[in-house]
């Protein structure tokens, strides 16, 4: 799997997009914390929203990924819940995600993606927050940061991340990035369909899992 570095930002060409907090106009402002509508009515639900939050507990050290795969039922996916794992139902499909070692496979599913490895921070405690996020082309997210890593898995659709002093860009099915805890960040969304992702924030579980207490200005390279 290639990959390349910008500044504190990973994109992995072949798999990670996502999350935030607030949306700035043109997009339709929304809380990081809300938990999304009923399954239901999530496939057309424009914003970013929680699907999840699970509580870890301590995680080993040695390196962490999240694993990604897909069932044809919930009762299917509760099945193959592992010690980390979390089912969840986003973007008309069911989801198992584990945070887990870099060989853990279910013992069915349909595996989608495995993402990492994941730039942890040293905590007593992790908690992981699902979110998915369908957003126009040109939606802009508001200056934000995390107290963890966050992975983006983007399903269609374009997505620019900037940084300070760093700029990322993706397009297309399968799409990956990964930031690391601490940089402030701004999510821009491009192309001519719109973008659907899923995201993870691997946060410390002492601290919020997002703010907006950030000074940074972005430069606006996402716009060029």
């Amino acid at each position: 799997m290639g990959c390349r570095a910008l500044a504190q930002v990973a994109v992995v060409s072949t798999m990670i997009v996502g999350a935030l907090a607030m949306l700035a106009p043109p997009a339709v402002g929304q809380a990081s914390s809300r938990p999304c509508p009923p399954s239901g009515e999530r496939v057309r639900w424009i914003g970013t929203c929680q699907t999840a939050v699970d509580s870890l507990g301590p995680l080993p050290q040695e390196p962490m990924f999240w694993h990604l795969d897909t069932y044809p039922t919930l009762a299917a996916a509760t099945n193959d819940k592992a010690a980390r794992s979390t089912v969840v139902e986003s973007l008309g499909q069911i989801w198992l995600f584990t945070i887990a070692e870099p060989g853990w496979r279910p013992h069915a599913g349909t595996r989608v993606a495995t993402i990492g490895p994941l730039p942890l921070i040293q905590a007593s405690a992790y908690t992981a927050v699902y979110m998915q996020s369908i957003f126009e082309p040109g939606t802009t997210t508001l200056v934000h940061a995390h107290s963890g890593p966050e992975a983006f898995f983007t399903l269609s659709g374009g997505t620019c991340l900037e940084t300070p002093g760093a700029v990322a860009r993706d397009s297309g099915t399968k799409q990956i990035l990964i930031v690391r805890e601490g940089p402030p960040m701004q999510l821009t969304s491009f192309g001519a369909e719109l973008r659907r992702g899923i995201v993870l924030i691997l946060h410390d579980a002492s601290r919020p899992a997002t703010t907006f207490d950030t000074t940074w200005k972005p430069a606006g390279r996402c716009a060029r």
